[in-house]
């Protein structure tokens, strides 16, 4: 009797959201992790990418925001990289998770030569639940050379470059580019834009700029996007946080 075909797996849909937390300081003044949670807890998001997190400042309190909102959340996979280190003082981004993750790799991203930014940046790369998907959270700098050069690095060997452009690979976070830019059409050129017609992210007072981003390789389906523009995230930081509804590829069985 001839061996049958595999049967495919079911296709996998998930919620994917970034969001720059502004050191969960909002617009009223106020350090609020927990404020931050209720936003994200109205976004019903699967996967979350956040920007500008304090770990151990004094200025909101030594606590671990990103565990703070996790905890909150009811997710137990936290990855926090911090960009910045002031003796034990932290600050940096995460990618929380609802199903198991693993770290695959966590890093500065560089400056050009000469350069003094006020802020480092890096990157955190995440394989969710048995490598079923990649994700990369990020924060790009405010200068335009900058920009240029952590996109390239990011692109390159050490990141993007070292997984195959079939991989499910979602990137996101707050590139500071807006569609158009030489760092937007450089991402653009591998990935596609989940947020495509979408609208701007910041800042909530008045939003003018989309700046905030997420992409995704050509094996992920894109059924939805949109900037979440709740009452509670106009106060809650100055950027809305944005989310995607994806389908991964099921795997024969």
């Amino acid at each position: 009797m001839p061996l049958s075909a595999p049967k495919a797996a079911p296709d996998r849909r998930l919620r994917v959201l970034t969001y720059n937390v502004r050191r969960c300081l909002g617009v009223d003044g106020r350090y609020s992790p927990e404020r931050i949670a209720d936003v994200l807890a109205e976004c019903e998001a699967d996967v979350i990418g956040l920007q500008e997190l304090d770990v151990g400042r004094l200025r909101s309190g030594g606590i671990d925001q990103a565990e703070v909102i996790a905890r909150q959340l009811g997710f137990d996979h936290v990855h926090f990289h911090p960009a910045l280190q002031r003796g034990e003082e932290l600050y940096g981004d995460a990618i929380l998770t609802r199903a198991p993750s693993k770290l695959v790799r966590a890093g500065a991203l560089p400056t050009p030569t000469g350069w003094r930014p006020a802020e480092t940046r890096g990157a955190v790369w995440v394989s969710l639940d048995g490598a079923l998907l990649q994700i990369l959270n990020t924060h790009f700098g405010l200068g335009r050379r900058e920009r240029r050069l952590q996109a390239a690095a990011l692109m390159g060997s050490d990141w993007l470059g070292r997984s195959p452009e079939t991989t499910p690979l979602v990137l996101l976070g707050d590139l500071n580019s807006v569609p158009g830019g030489r760092v937007y059409r450089a991402l653009r050129s591998r990935l596609l834009d989940a947020n495509a017609r979408g609208k701007p992210t910041f800042p909530t007072f008045r939003p003018l700029l989309r700046i905030d981003h997420i992409f995704v390789s050509a094996a992920i389906a894109i059924t939805g996007s949109r900037v979440h523009r709740s009452a509670l995230a106009r106060i809650a930081s100055d950027h809305f946080p944005l989310h995607a509804d994806l389908v991964l590829p099921g795997e024969p069985v």
